[in-house]
């Protein structure tokens, strides 16, 4: 999945101190379930590598923007990662042998035995919400999330007490809440009463029926940045071509989260118990799509200021352009409980990395 958000630009695109386990390592699907740590990075971008012995970890959608940067992490970590695909030959082309050796990429016939042998499990699959809704789209969107969260529960439920995972991290999202201009949303607030925040309800909702003695993380995620995919990558040509600027009022706020960001965030919620229950994904300063527009245009040496009128967005994508012309301003309350490090707290700084990055291929 490349944007999870309900925030305006969602329909466009789309560690820790110490992991308290004390599994016995078990051989299945050519893995060991033992302890592990991830790498946290600090503020000035360095690795502060927090040793470890090694985890595995099967990924639901990783073959999409936010599920590739992980994938990515874990095995730069040397952690054992199990993609768990429908399509074998889409992560095989993503994950090519030659630079993931030793991943084992399982189609849905093998997840069951690749679950029993992960420490961790992380849902991020369903199908984007980057397209013109249908009520065919509208239906999809929602059962990807649910069929996809309801098979890994299963198979975690259904696994032996000594082989279960001690962690599911399983992706929802800031649609969650609703829309607003005014509100100020954090993990306490309430649901709201539109489409987006109905889908996160029933995808939270499967993920509860987890195991108890399971700890379950569900990460509401906003729209992630990133150069090489989701939001930005098509933001980026538009303005390029001088004619980015803001879409509607540029009013609504933007929940962003920088990928890189994100990514530590999910390994910290694997690696530390103390992540629990829901985490918002988000950056601590949500800011007006206007703003988020003017410092990409200025950090692209481009204007901002013609903007998408509420009528081209309607006509381009019918009632999905409500998560466009409308947004809300989430706040990671738990996060910074827990004392999570952001390296990119803000906008202009994440904006200015992601654009001096080269974009992988």
């Amino acid at each position: 999945m490349e944007v999870y958000g309900a925030s305006a630009l969602a329909s466009i695109s789309s560690i820790s101190p110490s992991l308290h386990s004390s599994h016995q390592p078990t051989s299945v699907c050519g893995f060991r379930r033992v302890r592990v740590w991830c790498v946290k990075t600090d503020v000035n971008g360095s690795s502060q590598s927090l040793k470890g012995n090694q985890m595995t970890v099967s990924i639901t959608g990783a073959t999409g923007f936010i599920g590739q940067r992980l994938v990515q992490r874990l095995h730069e970590d040397n952690h054992s990662i199990c993609v768990l695909t429908r399509s074998r030959s889409k992560a095989q082309s993503i994950f090519p042998v030659k630079d993931f050796p030793g991943i084992v990429i399982a189609e849905e016939p093998q997840w069951k035995d690749c679950i029993q042998g992960s420490t961790g499990v992380v849902n991020l699959a369903g199908l984007p919400i980057s397209t013109r809704w249908s009520p065919e789209i509208k239906k999809e969107i929602k059962q990807s999330r649910i069929r996809v969260t309801s098979k890994v529960v299963d198979l975690i439920n259904n696994s032996p007490s000594d082989a279960r995972p001690t962690v599911l991290v399983s992706a929802t999202a800031v649609g969650y809440y609703g829309t607003s201009e005014t509100q100020v949303f954090d993990e306490r607030s309430p649901s709201g009463n539109d489409y987006l925040a109905e889908v996160c309800r029933e995808w939270e909702g499967t993920a509860l029926g987890v195991d108890k003695d399971v700890r379950l993380s569900l990460i509401r995620i906003g729209v992630v940045l990133g150069k090489d995919g989701g939001a930005l990558a098509k933001m980026i040509p538009i303005f390029m071509m001088f004619a980015g600027g803001p879409l509607g009022s540029g009013k609504q706020w933007f929940s962003w989260i920088h990928v890189d960001d994100l990514v530590n965030l999910l390994c910290e919620a694997l690696s530390n118990p103390s992540y629990k229950g829901v985490i918002n994904g988000t950056a601590p300063n949500p800011v007006r799509l206007a703003e988020m527009c003017e410092h990409l245009g200025s950090a692209l040496g481009r204007p901002s200021w013609l903007p998408v009128p509420d009528l081209a967005l309607k006509a381009v994508l019918g009632e999905g352009a409500i998560v466009v012309l409308e947004g809300q301003r989430v706040v990671p309350v738990r996060a910074k409980e827990l004392g999570f490090s952001y390296k990119y707290p803000f906008i202009k700084e994440a904006l200015k990395a992601i654009l001096a990055q080269k974009v992988v291929v």
